[in-house]
């Protein structure tokens, strides 16, 4: 079992979602900057291990919520103790073995019971991203709420049956799975915030180091946007920002010690309120899922902003609000769109000439939105194709 040994550095935590943590000097491989989170006191009491699954995963979402399909390499199990004590990890579990010749060339699907399945008094089985995916995949997932004239039959009959969206793994994400191999653990790691050409691309965050040693492979099989993925392809390497300590007043080894603590506090500073504001910052709509004794996990969407940065994710929170871990999701410019197209339409009843005015567009150009967006089957078919 890996030791735990307190973070000796500049004690300046992050605000709001990540509280409790600190930031550390970032590590660059090309385009990806990986920007390490530790925690003065790791989380005793939950602990995370993953379970490895291999294939497409057929999520069953409860009566009347249907079917959730995706790429789904692992699940997290997440167990607690019921009176503080602290609790161990088991480490990767390995499911399934494949024969050695098969017949045909098949996909192999995996069959899960909820997004978050309780599966003993203090263990719980969830998908991680996924839960947060699914959250935004079932957005206004009803359609309209009263059958105005412009609406199609099956946008009335089986609302936006089926919600489809693409993202790539992130073993398609060029230098990703590079960057991480390299990538050197710091005592008291409990996270790590993921920069690609410098814009954000997730968060992750787990209660205890050892858990992070144990979960930090699992990164390069998680879920990546489109813009996270152009942006690795198209950009070039970005800086690798390195501390600077000028011969002014340095006097002895003291002088030099703090003056390297201003510079990582600097940087911390720098990262946290620029770098990291399009999460930290972001307004967010949160839904509770699931209790956990003195930790609960919830999931949330963002207030989908046009041209700003926008995540969703979900965390487990502790009983004071503090985030014991995270998973995030950076939503492209069109995914984006579709959130704030179906939220403002949701706000007004699904009634398109009230959704346009607010809006401050005329009612034919809403229509030419809606096709654009991918939501052209839900119009009447005289209403496409207007300019």
């Amino acid at each position: 079992m890996t030791s735990y040994e307190p973070d000796a550095g500049p004690s300046v935590e992050l605000p709001g979602l990540l509280a409790g943590l600190r930031t550390r000097p970032s590590q660059v491989w090309g385009a990806v900057r990986l920007v390490p989170l530790v925690r003065a006191q790791p989380v005793q009491d939950l602990r995370l291990h993953p379970l490895i699954h291999d294939g497409v995963g057929v999520v069953d979402l409860g009566r009347r919520k249907g079917t959730y399909i995706s790429y789904i390499p692992h699940s997290f199990v997440a167990e607690w103790t019921g009176d503080g004590s602290p609790a161990a990890a088991y480490g990767t579990q390995l499911t399934g073995d494949r024969p050695e010749q098969e017949a045909v060339a098949t996909v192999r699907l995996h069959f899960h019971r909820r997004m978050a399945r309780q599966e003993a008094k203090r263990r719980l089985r969830f998908l991680p991203l996924h839960l947060a995916l699914e959250g935004y995949l079932a957005l206004h997932f009803g359609g309209p709420s009263l059958a105005w004239e412009e609406w199609s039959r099956q946008a009335v009959r089986q609302g936006l049956s089926p919600r489809v969206e693409a993202a790539f793994l992130g073993t398609e994400v060029p230098g990703l799975a590079e960057a991480l191999s390299v990538f050197e653990i710091h005592p008291g790691q409990c996270g790590v915030l993921v920069h690609v050409a410098d814009a954000l691309a997730a968060a992750f965050v787990v209660p205890h180091p050892e858990d992070y040693r144990a979960l930090h492979p699992t990164l390069v099989r998680d879920l990546y946007g489109d813009l996270v993925y152009h942006y690795a392809t198209l950009m070039p390497p970005v800086p690798d920002f390195r501390a600077r300590i000028t011969g002014a007043g340095v006097r002895s080894l003291a002088d030099l010690r703090a003056a390297a603590r201003r510079q990582t506090a600097q940087w911390a500073d720098f990262h946290d309120t620029t770098m990291a504001a399009g999460l930290l910052e972001q307004d967010c709509a949160w839904e509770e899922v699931r209790r956990m004794g003195r930790f609960t996990l919830s999931r949330f969407l963002p207030r989908f902003r046009p041209k700003q940065d926008n995540h969703i994710g979900e965390a487990i929170s502790d009983e004071q609000g503090r985030t014991v871990y995270l998973k995030t999701f950076r939503l492209s410019e069109s995914q984006v769109r579709r959130g704030y197209l179906l939220s403002h339409l949701a706000a007004h009843d699904w009634h398109l000439a009230d959704t346009a005015a607010e809006l401050g567009m005329e009612k034919a150009q809403l229509c030419h939105r809606l096709e654009s967006a991918g939501f052209g089957h839900l119009l009447r078919p005289d209403m496409r194709g207007r300019p």
